[in-house]
C-alpha cells in the first residue's frame, strides 16, 4: 500500500525500432510522487511525463512530446514498470527513441530484477474506475470499467493462418506479466517492410527484434508463445494505459485497437471527471475529479 521506486541504477543500450539510433536507456531512483519520467539525457535531463497529456503520435508506436522535444516507442519500457508497481522512476535517454532490443519487455524486466524495489514513507494512490468510458471507432473498440482490480483482455484478429482471433484476458501484476507477456515479441508483416521503411520507419528493425510473418509463415522463429501476437497486443495496451499516470483499478476490454485506440481512451478517460476517484487503497476514496489529479502530479 505504500510508493515504491527502484533501489538502484540500471542501464542498458540499443537501437531504436523506427529511427535506427543508438541508445542508451538508465533506470533511476526517482522520490516519492514523482511519477515516470523520461528524461532526455543528450537535452539537459529535459523531463517528458509519462502521462496521458503528453502523448504526440500514436501510428506504429507511441511517442510522448513536450514542449517540442520528442521520445518515441515508449510502450514496452512502461508496460514493465507499471505491471510491477514501480511507482516513481527516472528513465533516462540519450537519444529519441526507447531501444527495442529484442522487441519484447523481457529486458526490461531484468533490468528492474537487477534494480531491486524500494519501498517509500508514502501511501500509494490509485486512480479507480466509476463509470464505463469507452472509444469504438470503425469496428474496433475498447473500454475501461468498475473494478477492484487491474485487469486486461485484449482481443486481436489477423487475416493469417499463425494469428487469426487471439485473445488474452488476465489480472495484471508483475507474476502475472512476467509469466504471461513479457516475451512477447513485436511483430510485421513482410508486405509492409518497404512501405514503412518508405515512411522512415522501422529503420533498426531485424529478424532479431521483432517477428515477421510471411503470406503463410514466418521468416524467424520459432514463436515463443502460441499466441505470441496477442500477448503483445496485450502488452502493448498495458504499456499505454500506463499513461493514466497512477495505479488503475479498473478493467479494461479491447477488441482490435491499437496505440490510437489506448491513447484515445486514457485522454477520453482523465477528460471525464466524474469517470473516476483516486483512493489510497480499494476502499478507500481521497478525493476525485481534475483537483486530486492535479496534485497527483505535483
Amino acid at each position: 500500500m505504500f510508493q515504491t521506486t527502484i533501489q538502484h541504477e540500471v542501464k542498458t543500450h540499443g537501437i531504436g525500432l523506427h529511427t535506427g539510433v543508438e541508445c542508451t536507456l538508465k533506470l533511476m531512483p526517482a522520490p516519492a510522487d514523482t511519477g515516470i519520467v523520461f528524461r532526455r539525457s543528450d537535452l539537459d535531463y529535459f523531463p517528458i511525463e509519462a502521462h496521458g497529456n503528453n502523448v504526440a503520435r500514436v501510428s506504429y508506436a507511441t511517442s510522448l512530446m513536450k514542449q517540442g522535444v520528442l521520445l518515441s516507442t515508449t510502450e514496452h519500457v512502461l508496460a514493465a514498470i507499471y505491471s510491477c508497481a514501480i511507482d516513481n522512476v527516472y528513465v533516462d535517454l540519450d537519444a529519441i527513441e526507447v531501444p527495442i532490443l529484442d522487441g519484447s519487455a523481457e529486458p526490461f524486466m531484468q533490468m528492474l530484477d537487477s534494480a531491486g524495489v524500494r519501498r517509500l514513507r508514502r501511501k500509494r494512490r490509485y486512480l479507480k474506475i466509476l463509470k464505463p468510458v469507452e472509444v469504438v471507432e470503425d469496428g474496433r473498440r475498447i473500454g475501461i470499467y468498475p473494478a477492484d482490480e487491474f485487469a486486461v483482455q485484449c482481443y486481436v484478429d489477423f487475416a493469417h493462418p499463425m494469428v487469426r482471433q487471439q485473445e488474452v484476458e488476465m489480472e495484471v501484476n508483475a507474476e502475472s506479466f512476467r509469466r504471461i507477456l513479457s516475451r512477447a515479441r513485436t511483430f510485421c508483416f513482410e508486405s509492409d517492410i518497404e512501405p514503412l521503411r518508405g515512411m522512415g520507419l522501422i529503420r533498426g528493425g531485424s529478424l532479431e527484434n521483432a517477428i515477421v510473418l510471411t503470406k503463410d509463415g514466418m521468416l524467424n522463429g520459432p514463436l515463443r508463445y502460441p499466441d505470441e501476437f496477442g500477448r503483445h497486443k496485450a502488452l502493448d495496451l498495458i504499456g499505454d494505459l500506463a499513461l493514466v499516470g497512477l495505479p488503475l483499478l479498473g478493467r479494461v476490454k479491447a477488441r482490435k485497437a491499437g496505440h490510437a485506440l489506448h491513447t484515445q481512451l486514457v485522454s477520453r478517460l482523465l477528460a471525464d471527471q466524474s469517470a473516476w476517484e483516486i483512493t489510497t487503497n480499494e476502499y478507500a476514496t481521497v478525493t476525485s475529479g481534475a483537483a486530486s489529479m492535479a496534485r497527483a502530479a505535483d
